[in-house]
């Protein structure tokens, strides 16, 4: 018996990193997460940046429909040529997820982009109203977890005098489980932008842990260092740490 339970237990444990790590678990989400960029590829003078997201997820039932609301606020320093930094709001990102039944063990998810342009510097944001779409899949594992966020967005409406936005972006997101809570983590994103041709590719490796708070509440902290291994065109992070601490809250019935 003792033999049959010990496998048991480190699979609940496993279970439990998987869903604090899946962008599409159905709880009250509070993320605190930030970028540090030390160096940028082919910009004068090296600057640094920051960039500090407040992000979070509401599960609702509207229509019938399962549905997972993200939202996403930026408080960023960036370079400001020649006079130094500038430190502010960035634009407001809001995607609506509508969850599809699930396919085996892999579970979609895909809905409307809204980019609400709330920078409080032109330095921080695009000037311009956004839209578009998100399309997520997450496919969880006995070891771990491998899923993509893949978002397009283009500029409707804005600052006549800034650069229109065209964008796509993906997330591949590879999590391996290891004991006590811990894993081992990749979720860099990919930025394409299709207006300039300025794009860039970044891998990350980075580790985790989960906890396990009073109330049924989950933390999740964890760091990651990223390294741009292709770009086309300035501007690109040449390296960045990505860190931050998640919770979720159950949902009371």
């Amino acid at each position: 018996m003792l033999t049959t339970a010990l496998p048991a237990a480190a699979q609940e444990a496993h279970d439990v990193v998987n869903e604090a790590n899946n962008p599409l678990t159905p709880k009250i989400t509070i993320n605190l997460q930030d970028y540090y960029i030390p160096s940028f590829v082919e910009t004068p003078g090296d600057p640094e940046a920051n960039q500090f997201l407040l992000r979070g997820l509401i599960p609702s039932d509207m229509f019938g429909l399962p549905q997972l609301l993200r939202f996403t606020l930026p408080v960023a320093m960036s370079p400001d040529v020649p006079s130094g930094y500038v430190t502010g709001l960035g634009d407001l990102t809001l995607i609506d997820l509508f969850v599809l039944p699930k396919a085996g063990d892999m579970t979609f998810a895909a809905g409307p982009v809204l980019v609400i342009p709330t920078a409080t510097d032109e330095q921080l944001g695009s000037g311009k109203w956004q839209a578009g779409a998100a399309e997520v899949v997450v496919a969880p594992q006995r070891w771990g977890m491998l899923g993509g966020l893949l978002t397009y967005q283009i500029s409707f409406a804005g600052v006549d005098d800034r650069e229109d936005v065209n964008l796509l972006t993906f997330q591949p997101i590879v999590n391996v489980n290891l004991s006590d809570g811990w894993y081992l983590r990749s979720s860099a994103i990919w930025n394409f932008n299709l207006e300039s041709g300025n794009s860039y590719i970044p891998v990350g490796a980075g580790v985790g842990k989960v906890f396990q708070l009073d109330k049924g509440v989950t933390m999740n902290a964890f760091v990651e260092p990223q390294y741009t291994v292709w770009h086309d065109g300035p501007g690109a992070p040449r390296w960045q740490i990505f860190a931050g601490v998640n919770f979720q809250f159950p949902i009371g019935r």
